[in-house]
């Protein structure tokens, strides 16, 4: 018997209000980068393409998580 496991969606980038604008920006230029970097790792590694696509779940979830506690407390030094 085949189960199918249902899967988060990818994370959200979510910055802080004083950074809010550039979020459109960052968000395009993340998945640039993440798509390269999943592209040439399944290259490299002859990744499946469910390895491909978890990769790049987990490299979008921790770029975006690093970013937002990053700048998160930028934005309570600013008030």
């Amino acid at each position: 018997m085949f189960t199918c496991t249902q899967e988060s969606p990818p994370r959200s980038l979510e910055l802080p209000d004083a950074f809010e604008d550039l979020t459109g920006v960052i968000a395009s230029d993340l998945k640039v980068i993440v798509n390269a970097l999943t592209q040439r790792a399944g290259e490299r590694r002859l990744l499946s393409r469910r390895q491909r696509q978890q990769l790049q779940r987990t490299l979008w979830d921790n770029l975006t998580r690093a970013l937002m506690e990053t700048l998160e407390p930028l934005d309570v030094e600013r008030q």
